[in-house]
């Protein structure tokens, strides 16, 4: 019994480690792709822009000090000339609302929407693939 313990207790170990590595290299590529956006639309002069947050209440959006690329016809995802990829979505605030909220960088996902209750998903290089081919005929 005691080695049966042992041998399960080592293949979900093994398992886990194999998801932290899976997941490591998917951040990895993900930041890659970033990255290279940022220089592709740097290189391409596509306009930068004024980035805001929208509260996810859908009221009226938050200033940031932020500028870059919109990703998303949402307008809630968006890469800086850094490669920073932001989530431009955060709890309705006051303190937003009255000095402008910055979020933080999020690392991104290489499948945009996975798990998402409508159900439409995009591989990240398809999303930022199509982004560069609007130029700045982006809404």
């Amino acid at each position: 019994m005691h080695a049966w313990r042992e041998q399960r207790e080592r293949a979900v170990r093994a398992h886990a480690d194999a998801d932290e590595r899976r997941r490591a290299d998917e951040a990895a590529e993900a930041a890659r792709l970033v990255a290279w956006f940022a220089a592709e639309a740097t290189q391409r002069g596509l306009r930068r822009v004024r980035l805001t947050v929208q509260p996810y209440d859908g009221g009226r959006p938050y200033r940031s000090r932020l500028t870059g690329w919109y990703v998303d016809r949402a307008r809630i995802r968006a890469v800086d000339a850094q490669g920073n990829f932001y989530l431009l979505s955060l709890p309705p605030s006051l303190r937003a609302r009255l000095f402008g909220a910055d979020p933080s960088p999020q690392p991104a996902p290489l499948i945009v929407g996975r798990g998402g209750r409508d159900g439409e998903s995009i591989p990240l290089r398809d999303l930022l693939t199509r982004r560069l081919a609007a130029g700045d005929d982006w809404p």
